[in-house]
């Protein structure tokens, strides 16, 4: 499998991903001492406190999508490692975060870090479990699933829109989504999920059985790598 990034992207974002962190706490730090020393200017130790937290959220974010090791895309590369050399696996450099190409058709994956019990029912996404770390993060939006669905549907419209600029609609294949969970210590039940949640030691047999249900013929894989590098 060929594997393409966006390397100066992915270190880009890390070290914005730091300084956001750094400049939250200094912020946080900031409003808690007005708070305490200086009741009279209350409402800038309050408007402190929400740039803080606000810069907070985006620090985390940032660091949980480029900073964390082993990164996202690190752990999709090894769980696809061994498939042919036909396919290739696209990490922001394309309008999705991570494509992959090849026999098995165009496949969009979001893969989630969240570890515990994930469940769908009744078009309802719920994660439980997971510690106490977990918990509390999934206090400040940074551990729950929020609607993965609509995450879903934005990509795949991204990357339709944009193959609708560059080919004709009549050669744009099917687009598919995958969820992956990268965390070892996941359990899925999902019932009538819209798209397929699997765990990360799952994905490589799943793509090696979709490209022999339905094989993209090899001059549209073609077609799609030379637009898509």
């Amino acid at each position: 499998m060929k594997i393409i990034k966006n390397e100066q992207r992915i270190k880009r974002n890390a070290k914005i991903g730091s300084w956001t962190s750094l400049a939250a706490m200094a912020v946080l730090g900031l409003g808690m001492y007005i708070s305490f020393t200086r009741t009279e200017l209350i409402a800038f130790s309050l408007t402190a406190l929400i740039i803080g937290f606000t810069l907070t959220q985006v620090g985390m974010y940032m660091g949980n999508k480029y900073g964390r090791s082993p990164r996202p895309d690190e752990k999709l590369d090894a769980g696809l490692k061994g498939l042919p050399n036909e396919f290739v696996m696209y990490h922001y450099t394309t309008p999705v975060s991570h494509l992959l190409v090849g026999p098995a058709g165009v496949w969009v994956i979001l893969p989630y870090h969240q570890r515990g019990q994930v469940t769908f029912k009744k078009n309802r996404w719920r994660i439980s479990g997971g510690g106490f770390m977990q918990g509390y993060m999934r206090i400040f939006g940074q551990e729950g699933l929020g609607r993965p669905d609509y995450e879903v549907e934005g990509e795949v419209n991204a990357l339709r829109k944009y193959l609708n600029k560059h080919m004709d609609e009549s050669e744009i294949p099917e687009i598919n989504a995958l969820m992956v969970f990268t965390h070892e210590n996941v359990e899925i039940e999902v019932e009538d999920s819209p798209v397929p949640v699997l765990k990360l030691k799952q994905i490589k047999e799943f793509i090696r059985q979709k490209a022999k249900e339905k094989r993209l013929p090899a001059e549209r894989i073609n077609q799609l790598k030379s637009l898509l590098e």
